[in-house]
């Protein structure tokens, strides 16, 4: 039994459910006796409660399950026959509903509610842990409504008290709250649900379970996308209304809401419980690939907050080449290859960064073979952690000779390239961020771990985007934005020893942060949102994509800029669309814009 299989037998019904009936948990409370008795028992109501947190989705299969790190500019899903690929060229069927969480968070609402307004009938469980539980259910049903806002914009907030099977048409025709209100509520609720939640899990049982580190944090994520240009002041949104003329998007730009959510992302930090993930050698010195790849991989280290039981089939079946058993599925973009910086701190585009596309390297390290293509010398460490290119080699001696790793050949008839399947990348990279060096594939055997959902490095990020925005000459900015950076093994800003400025203004600074936060942040579902909530998706969103050229049979010709897709943009993606189905359901619910 691995260790991850030991940790979780305390948490039995909390996070794993599926051996609990599903269409049982998730059924419309029209059974009377059945669902009551459901509250009589500490085993069945927490049972429940389980079904409620099994809302979560996991976030790591971008094929089929959630795929909006296959629908940003940073990954292609290297199959034409998913819904990815489809949705990217433009194929978009507004009533296949695919990635359409609409129903499933309304589900989760529900059950949260109803878990809510009926745990305390039951006898056999001390009043203090059905409050914490409420608690725990009031957080889900915020962490609901905030994922649905993500993909929707203004949502409809359901009354607390669940409405009755038989409730008429005119009942559940419901119109949509303001983004603002919606904002309001879902702050509330978890301001609400925080003093009755635990600061720290008090037994391995407790592991997984809503606590304050974990509301406090996502918190500060919901006011973040408050305040950010899609929904804040956002004029190209005026006609975006509800059949009565209700305005959805606020039409006034509030400088406020950066702060409100610097002070909600300084509210977690400052809660003391979690600090960066690092690991040093016997001298004390920083190890940034080693932090940077295990913080992914060990369980509840000190910077994870948030994190759910997975199979991590996905990133280690689909971000593995070909010559190791893995599909080569997940293919990241050379757009997104081109946003990690060099080992000296500085992006590629700066001329004294030293990067260069001519030539290749004499030289062998432990990241990659000689011969390796000099626009991958020099880089910093968290692109070897993340990106598999041509001549890498692979994170372990499985299937390496002398004991030594496989090099990663990507070119056409190479040992990971294009061939006559369609196990290859089409951009000539894959995705190793996530993938565990343990794990063996052929037959599949996946190292057990958690798949992390919310970490530190996204509250410093959260933290210093935001402050930059109200209070640009903050200290503060500075300090967090370079713990990221030392922790990553490269140059912090402003230090005399490494020659490195300072961005020049708010708007260098800007885009500063949010390259640091492309970067640390890859393949951590964030980037899709990113670009739409900062309004610059018909940027980089759209167009030409660019990979190596796969076709090619030799790496010198490999080695060149290809365009491997043409995405398409339309402004009405910024939101998703709601299927007919639910339109029909509800006379009042109006599209988003465009749909």
């Amino acid at each position: 039994m691995n260790t991850t299989i030991k940790i979780y037998i305390g948490l039995l019904l909390l996070l794993i459910c599926s051996s609990c009936n599903k269409d049982f948990f998730d059924q419309v409370p029209d059974d009377r006796l059945q669902i009551d008795d459901i509250f009589k028992r500490r085993t069945t109501t927490e049972q429940y409660l389980a079904n409620v947190y099994n809302r979560i989705r996991s976030q790591m299969d971008w094929r089929f399950d959630n795929s909006f790190e296959g629908l940003s500019d940073d990954v292609d899903i290297t199959y034409n026959d998913m819904a990815p690929f489809q949705l990217n060229i433009g194929n978009w069927d507004r009533n296949t509903g695919a990635f359409n969480r609409w129903g499933h968070y309304y589900q989760g609402i529900r059950s949260a509610s109803f878990f809510i307004q009926h745990v305390d009938e039951n006898p056999e469980v001390p009043q203090q842990e059905k409050t914490k539980w409420k608690a725990e259910a009031r957080f889900l049903r915020a962490y609901f409504y905030a994922n649905l806002m993500m993909q929707y914009g203004p949502v409809i907030l359901m009354p607390d008290v669940p409405l009755e099977p038989d409730a008429t048409l005119e009942e559940i025709s419901i119109p949509r709250n303001t983004y603002d209100e919606c904002v309001a509520y879902v702050v509330n609720e978890i301001n609400t649900a925080i003093p009755d939640l635990p600061t720290t899990p008090v037994s391995t049982r407790e592991w997984g379970r809503i606590n304050q580190g974990m509301a406090l944090a996502f918190k500060s994520r919901v006011l973040l996308y408050a305040a950010s240009p899609l929904f804040n002041g956002n004029t190209e949104y005026a006609d975006f209304k509800n059949l009565d003329g209700t305005v959805l998007i606020n039409q006034q730009y509030d400088m406020n809401k950066w702060k409100l959510a610097a002070d909600a992302a300084k509210e977690m930090i400052d809660f003391g419980q979690y600090s960066l993930y690092i690991e040093r050698d016997a001298n004390g010195a920083v190890k940034p690939f080693e932090s940077l790849k295990n913080v992914h991989l060990t369980d509840w280290n000190s910077e994870v907050i948030m994190a759910r039981v997975s199979d991590n089939f996905g990133p280690d079946k689909m971000g593995s080449p070909r010559n190791v058993g893995g599909w080569s599925a997940f293919g990241p973009t050379q757009q997104l290859v081109d946003a990690f910086f060099m080992a000296n701190g500085r992006p590629i585009t700066d001329g004294a960064s030293g990067y260069s596309e001519s030539g290749t390297t004499s030289q062998q390290t432990n990241y990659y073979a000689s011969g390796t293509s000099n626009m991958y010398v020099g880089r910093e460490p968290r692109f070897y952690v993340a990106i598999t290119f041509n001549l890498s080699k692979w994170l372990n001696n499985d299937r390496g000779s002398n004991n030594q790793p496989v090099t990663i050949q990507m070119y056409s008839g190479g040992n990971s390239g294009l061939y006559t399947g369609r196990n290859y990348s089409r951009t000539g990279y894959g995705a190793r961020k996530m993938v565990h060096p343990s794990s063996t594939l052929e037959p599949d055997r996946i190292q057990g771990r958690l798949e992390v959902q919310l970490r530190l490095a996204e509250v410093y990020l959260n933290y210093v985007e935001a402050l930059n925005e109200y209070d640009p000459n903050h200290a503060d900015i500075l300090k967090y934005l370079n713990m990221i950076r030392e922790r990553a093994g490269i140059p912090q800003y402003g230090t005399a020893e490494d020659n490195l400025p300072i961005p020049a203004d708010k708007d260098a600074m800007r885009d500063a942060i949010h390259q640091e936060r492309r970067v640390e942040l890859c393949f951590e579902n964030l980037r899709f949102f990113d670009t739409r909530r900062w309004k610059i998706a018909p940027d980089t969103d759209g167009g030409d994509f660019y990979g190596m050229n796969i076709e090619a049979t030799t790496s010198a010709d490999f080695s060149q800029r290809t365009v491997f897709e043409t995405r398409q943009w339309k402004d009405k993606q910024y939101l998703w669309n709601i299927v007919q189905d639910e339109l029909n359901k509800n006379r009042n619910l109006v599209e988003n814009p465009g749909w």
